[in-house]
């Protein structure tokens, strides 16, 4: 494998500066979901953590390397995830921790924010404008801005998850990554290629916030000027370039799924899993529902990558979403 930004060796050193509360999170064979999708699914589980996402991997990275260095302040922008991560990552270790979001984004990703501390900034646009205005407090105040997919520590963070995977020795035909920035699926995929390059690397996007799955089918960065999902966790328009180079060595599909499959897919999920998905995190599942033919009979492995979401919402969603028996 050609090399990526990521180091395979300085991945498993990471494990020492992550909080064990986030690490070796379940992996196990939903059987129960069988039936319903006609191939075998395991599921990395990795909402049962205090933020409830896979992203305090990442942001436990920075924090200790800020502690370390004497440096007490770090700005983000967040679609919610993020956020609280950093939130929860610097709060043990004494940071000022600024968050900048969209003021659209979930009301329970925004209230756990506050709720751990960080100062909340909205800004009346989408998840590119945050960006925008987070490296604006950066460049004001002189401090640390993370950005998330593009600091390697993020992407790294992600790929312990890829570690976990590999390390269990269970016979993986695919892994099915939800692509957002980046992060999760270049770290993943870093660690699957390096470790066990037999297995396929299919990374998805809803049909609605299409940018980096257009951007890996033409090797080129494409944005976009808008996005229509609910999957709010990856609804970016604006690729960065050295996330897309690592995504071209390590992703060996890219698809893009419909708003009712991820939907199906979160109904899925609760009603043969027990889990809360947000819908970022169905998106695996939506994918073999869009392509039972190409998953049939094979065993793939998902990672449920977050459950933060409105209760509301919630409740709306899965209620409109068909019932799959076996």
């Amino acid at each position: 494998m050609q090399e990526t930004r990521l180091d395979t060796a300085r991945i498993r050193a990471a494990r020492r500066a992550i909080d064990p509360i986030f690490l070796d999170t379940p992996l196990y064979c939903c059987e129960a979901l069988e039936p319903a999708l006609g191939c075998a699914v395991s599921i990395k589980l990795e909402t049962a953590n205090p933020v409830r996402s896979f992203k305090a991997r990442g942001t436990e990275l920075v924090a200790s390397q800020l502690a370390d260095s004497g440096r007490h302040a770090v700005v983000c922008a967040s679609a919610g995830n993020l956020g609280q991560a950093l939130a929860w990552s610097g709060r043990g270790r004494g940071l000022d921790v600024t968050v900048v979001a969209s003021r659209f984004a979930p009301a329970v990703k925004l209230d756990r924010i506050r709720a751990l501390g960080a100062q909340l900034e909205l800004v009346d646009g989408d998840h590119e404008l945050a960006r925008d205005r987070a490296t604006a407090i950066a460049q004001e105040r002189g401090i640390r801005l993370l950005e998330d997919s593009l600091d390697i520590e993020t992407c790294e963070g992600a790929a312990t998850i890829g570690l976990e995977l590999v390390d269990a020795k269970q016979a993986f035909d695919a892994v099915l990554i939800a692509l957002g920035g980046g992060a999760l699926a270049t770290g993943v995929g870093h660690v699957v290629k390096a470790c066990a390059p037999g297995v396929e690397v299919i990374c998805i996007q809803p049909l609605g916030a299409p940018a980096m799955t257009y951007s890996w089918r033409q090797r080129r960065v494409i944005t976009t000027d808008s996005t229509d999902t609910i999957a709010d966790g990856v609804a970016g328009r604006r690729p960065i370039p050295a996330v897309l180079d690592d995504l071209l060595l390590v992703a060996d599909d890219a698809v893009l799924v419909q708003e009712a499959s991820i939907i199906a897919g979160m109904r899925m999920l609760l009603d043969h899993a027990g889990l809360v998905a947000e819908p970022s995190a169905a998106l695996g599942i939506a994918a073999i529902l869009e392509n039972r033919d190409r998953f049939a009979g094979r065993h793939v492995a998902t990672i449920v990558c977050g459950s933060n979401v409105g209760i509301d919402a919630y409740h709306r969603w899965i209620g409109t979403a068909p019932i799959h028996r076996s």
